[in-house]
């Protein structure tokens, strides 16, 4: 009788999970786990709020797994240690995952695979948290895209010959017996970490919002986001569902979720951006070395309020406002001149919906390098954006209880001297590397 683990990772769901429904057809008896990685958790803070989001989900899967009698086995440690010991442990002849694009993840099941394959058991992945991946959205020549809007029509040209098409895991676990009779959850504390005091978004939105998305997601004072991007980072809500919501109701939501698979899929064709430029000639910038000013900017006191309300919002939520994201990041690397590698570091910390792919390639996007990026000459004004994006100061006075006092400071450098400096600076560095 055949016998497989399945390997929740960013998959936290039961319902149209492809991993999960192919070794509910492969297996007999399937033992799904979680695993809390060290490799990973080790270099957070321990009031991470994301780890806290993670442990409130594997509390629900494990219960949504025991109504159909199955037990989640929850681990803590190194996946490619712990993972070979489960299977000979187990006896099982195939352990299923879904698939990640990130390097660690690569290395990780590369790793895996080949210990998993000298024991004679085997290591296979699906396709789950991206609509096309890999290879599927090519140009004709067979290189990738590195320009959005040609990415996005060849994705929505190959959406028309592949229509989504949710998968019926949820239905086929009653085809399934478990391995392990009984498993328990560690605490937060037994994972080394304690609560964080945020609050998350919930996975329910209304059509509502979705179809007005067009008319009111560039105004951080209107509840007009649908704030899901934790719940596609984590799994717990379908990519698939989602993007058929989207098909139906708004374009440019459709296109914000292509946006999300655009930059997954220029991490996994092009790694060396987790540390370096998409164009490599912006590496060769000379950026200023100013510990005020980055500790001012991560604290909201730069003078620029739809700046500072933003940091703040970061600070105090994990969340911050896409439009913002774009003006806090303009607002470092242009105005302050200091590397995007600082700050893409300072919301890989914060965010409570980080994914590497998306916040690599919206920083390198503001610092002008990235690919299909802004124009290094063009400088987001952020007055002139908090004019035109939040008039009457709803979002700044939400955030900055001192505004218009003589608490608030004043601005920690001037519009247009920041801009003429950075424009001369690119320059500079752009025309030794031509």
């Amino acid at each position: 009788m055949s016998k497989a683990i399945f390997w929740h990772r960013r998959d936290l769901r039961l319902e149209d999970n492809a991993g999960l429904l192919k070794a509910c057809n492969c297996a007999e008896f399937v033992q799904p786990i979680f695993i809390f990685d060290t490799q990973i958790l080790n270099e957070l803070d321990k009031n991470d709020a994301r780890v806290e989001f993670i442990h409130r989900e594997i509390v629900r899967l494990s219960e949504e797994y025991a109504s159909h009698n199955l037990h989640l086995r929850v681990e803590i440690g190194n996946p490619v240690e712990i993972i070979p010991v489960l299977a000979e442990e187990m006896q099982v002849d195939h352990v299923f995952t879904n698939r990640d694009y990130e390097p660690y993840a690569l290395q990780r099941d590369k790793a895996l695979y080949e210990i998993l394959q000298s024991m004679g058991v085997g290591f296979t992945g699906a396709k789950d948290h991206v609509i096309f991946e890999k290879n599927e959205v090519m140009k004709g020549d067979g290189t990738p895209y590195t320009v959005f809007s040609p990415y996005a029509r060849k994705w929505k040209e190959r959406l028309q010959q592949h229509p989504i098409t949710p998968h019926n895991s949820l239905e086929n676990l009653t085809k399934v017996r478990g391995i392990t009779s009984h498993s328990k959850i560690p605490s937060l504390s037994d994972i080394g970490f304690k609560p964080s005091g945020i609050a998350f978004p919930t996975t329910q939105v209304e059509d509502l919002l979705i179809s007005k998305y067009s008319e009111q997601r560039n105004f951080p004072g209107k509840p007009g986001t649908s704030r899901l991007g934790v719940h596609l980072r984590f799994g717990t809500l379908s990519i698939r569902r989602l993007a058929l919501r989207a098909l139906k109701l708004n374009e440019t939501y459709l296109n914000e979720l292509i946006w999300r698979e655009f930059y997954q899929m220029i991490l996994f064709h092009f790694p060396y951006t987790v540390t370096s430029s998409f164009r490599p000639a912006y590496d060769a910038i000379q950026w200023e070395q100013n510990s005020e000013h980055f500790k001012r900017w991560c604290e909201g006191t730069t003078g620029y309020p739809l700046v500072d309300a933003g940091m703040r919002e970061l600070n105090a939520t994990g969340f911050m406002h896409n439009r913002v994201r774009m003006v806090t990041a303009s607002f470092l690397t242009k105005h302050l001149l200091i590397d995007w590698r600082l700050g893409e570091g300072y919301f890989a910390k914060k965010l409570l919906d980080f994914e590497l792919a998306s916040n690599l390639g919206g920083w390198q996007w503001a610092a002008g390098g990235g690919c299909d990026a802004a124009p290094y000459f063009r400088v987001f004004n952020p007055t002139a954006q908090q004019e035109k994006f939040d008039a009457k100061f709803e979002y700044v006075k939400r955030w900055i209880p001192e505004f218009g006092t003589s608490a608030y400071p004043h601005p920690i450098i001037e519009h247009t001297f920041a801009r003429n400096r950075v424009i001369e600076r690119f320059k500079t560095a752009l025309n030794k590397t031509a």
